[in-house]
């Protein structure tokens, strides 16, 4: 049992940090083996909180390296899930499911365990353990980590052997919860307020009035229309449409390289510091997502069945910002503020009175070169002369981003 403690130990060591969920599992398997566990393979399986992921998986074997996968809302129950041992147990809410494999009466009703017989293994565990995490819900009544266990050995499991995994899987499953809720934090925060944003609120700077100032190109867009489409399809239709139209401009954005600062009603407020990668790179970036967002918006309007034709004005602008916290000391947001965001929403706004959808400040378009075009100066908030402003012709420019 000492050897099982050590284990223990090193588990609360990754408890105490950030580690890898598969690589932990992986080592922890093997850990058990060195201290004659006869686990020849084994999965580990956890939900977690994401926009896009609904579950994660671990799969381990002797001898091979440790496979990590995960599991996306969107996709679809294949029919192994659905005749899996591994379901079965969640939806029995049992504390263990076992299947001995050896011998011709052994009952194999999952098609996984046939196969697992074939290629020699002798005995079959899963084992749930709930704790309670953030999650969406689900088919299955609690949350946590399950585990699948698997030898090769003559005899199976002995009850010493299932009295070392059933005392592992505990610590297991404390490691286990701690780094899936810094995962889900880091989610969280990613989600909500960018990349960029969340991770510098993660790294401590939450207090009212944390900031820095930064060189950004700043790319605004606003949808055209956007209160007569609302009336026109109601509440339920139109968060349907606003969605698809975030998707042609946030998701260029994203795409690009930027950062998605919010989303104001039906506005995009996106950002493409300039920082190490320099002025030209962040422009060009910045174009790239103009020009994803007309194509976007093009390959759309294209498709019959849109409710209604998606048209947006795009503004960019350059300059220094103010990116931090702001609002008051219990309610925060973190972005930008500064004469060079506000320059862009005026900006989107003449794109309607010009005639074109993108426009831009001098210092952009000195870097698109030929594809600017002069429409004239105007007053601009902050400034004290009027300002040239220049649109942006349809010839993609050569991405760098």
């Amino acid at each position: 049992m000492a050897e099982i403690d050590g284990i223990e130990d090193w588990l609360i060591g990754q408890a105490l940090g950030a580690p890898d969920m598969a690589a932990m599992f992986g080592e922890m398997c093997e850990r058990l083996r060195r201290c004659n566990v006869p686990v020849d393979r084994a999965m580990l399986a956890w939900s977690t909180l994401h926009p896009l992921i609904e579950a994660e998986i671990a799969f381990w074997e002797s001898g091979n390296a440790v496979q990590y996968e995960r599991i996306a809302h969107s996709d679809e129950e294949t029919e192994d899930w659905l005749q899996s041992p591994v379901r079965a147990a969640l939806i029995s809410g049992e504390p263990m499911l076992r299947r001995r494999l050896a011998g011709a009466n052994a009952p194999q009703e999952f098609p996984l365990l046939e196969n697992l017989s074939a290629s020699g293994y002798t005995d079959y565990l899963v084992i749930p353990t709930a704790f309670e995490i953030p999650a969406i819900p689900s088919e299955f009544t609690s949350t946590g980590i399950v585990v699948s266990w698997s030898t090769r050995d003559d005899n199976g499991f002995s009850d010493e052997a299932l009295t070392a995994i059933r005392y592992i899987q505990k610590r297991l499953a404390l490691a286990a919860r701690a780094t899936i809720e810094g995962q889900i934090s880091k989610t969280i925060a990613e989600t909500y307020l960018g990349t960029i944003a969340g991770n510098k609120v993660l790294s401590g700077q939450i207090r009212h009035g944390d900031g820095e100032t930064i060189d950004a190109v700043i790319y605004y867009s606003d949808m055209r229309n956007s209160t007569a489409i609302a009336e026109f399809l109601g509440p339920d239709a139109y968060l349907t449409f606003l969605n698809t139209y975030f998707e042609a401009t946030a998701g260029a954005i994203l795409d690009k390289g930027g950062e998605v600062l919010d989303f104001i009603g039906d506005a995009v407020l996106g950002v493409f510091p300039i920082g190490r990668q320099g002025l030209d790179q962040a422009v060009s970036q910045a174009l790239s997502a103009a020009d994803e967002t007309r194509s976007r918006l093009r390959a759309l309007n294209s498709d019959p069945s849109l409710a209604h034709p998606l048209k947006a004005g795009i503004a960019l602008s350059v300059g220094s910002v103010m990116f931090g916290n702001i609002g008051v000391a219990s309610r925060l947001t973190f972005s930008v503020i500064g004469q060079t965001v506000h320059a862009a929403a005026r900006i989107e706004s003449l794109t309607k009175s010009v005639g074109t959808d993108v426009l831009m400040t001098e210092d952009v378009a000195r870097l698109a070169a030929a594809r600017s075009r002069p429409v004239g100066s105007f007053e601009l908030s902050g400034f004290t002369d009027p300002q040239p402003l220049f649109s942006l012709d349809g010839a993609p420019c050569p991405d760098r981003s």
